[in-house]
């Protein structure tokens, strides 16, 4: 891909994000058929924070922080930015001025498949990160990239504009054409899982109350009694 830089994308509706960030990572997931995660291997360096905002996406080369420089330009309230490498790469590539250019223009946080360094200061002045790597090395800039391309991060295909949620379960993108479907089945399934935990509340089992009997009969589980365990055939030595 030529380096470039895309300046007038399309964003989802900051509403829609704003209110997908409100249900979380784990409620979006299970509502849109348990896709989008990006994967484990990005984790936040703060605890209690939950963030969602429009992608604004970062293609650099390893080592090289240059790209990343250019997309604060392109960066406005309630973005998130994300960014990954042509190839692996965890040195530091992002820090404390990078978080305070990009929270002067309204920035919600930061995603990346690279590291970051100046932890204490990124969590003092409240900018959430969420990382592959923490590590001080240093990086270059010298080297062309892409800003507001389709990238990969993790498992999934981020592209800008689309809706990043992120919190301490992990990171997840909505693509900005499925926003409003997803935040509407977000919306189903928090409202049965509150009559769900009503229920539980007064002592119903959620055996009963999501059917699973029938299943357990169905794939051969049987209940006895202690005593019939250990004396029959079942008993392990």
């Amino acid at each position: 891909m030529s380096p470039v830089v895309v300046t007038d994308i399309a964003r989802a509706e900051g509403a829609v994000a704003d209110a997908l960030g409100a249900h979380g990572v784990a409620t979006v997931h299970e509502a849109m058929g348990r896709t989008g995660l990006v994967g484990p291997g990005i984790r936040p360096i703060q605890d209690g924070v939950r963030m969602a905002g429009t992608a604004v996406t970062v293609l650099c080369h390893p080592g090289d922080n240059l790209m990343t420089h250019a997309a604060v330009e392109q960066c406005r309230a309630g973005d998130v930015l994300v960014v990954t490498t042509t190839s692996p790469s965890v040195d530091g590539a992002f820090g404390e001025l990078f978080a305070t250019a990009l929270q002067a223009r309204g920035v919600r946080g930061l995603v990346t498949t690279t590291g970051v360094r100046d932890l204490a200061e990124l969590r003092a002045m409240g900018f959430p990160v969420w990382s592959a790597a923490v590590f001080a090395q240093g990086t270059v800039k010298a080297t062309p990239g892409c800003v507001n391309v389709p990238i990969t991060v993790g498992a999934v295909t981020v592209r800008p504009g689309d809706v990043v949620v992120a919190d301490d379960d992990g990171v997840l993108r909505v693509r900005r054409e499925d926003a409003p479907t997803v935040l509407a089945a977000a919306d189903a399934r928090v409202a049965k899982e509150e009559a769900d935990r009503a229920a539980y509340r007064d002592g119903q089992l959620s055996l009963d109350r999501k059917g699973l009997r029938p299943l357990l009969t169905q794939l051969g589980v049987r209940y006895v009694r202690q005593a019939d365990f250990e004396a029959g055939e079942d008993a392990h030595d």
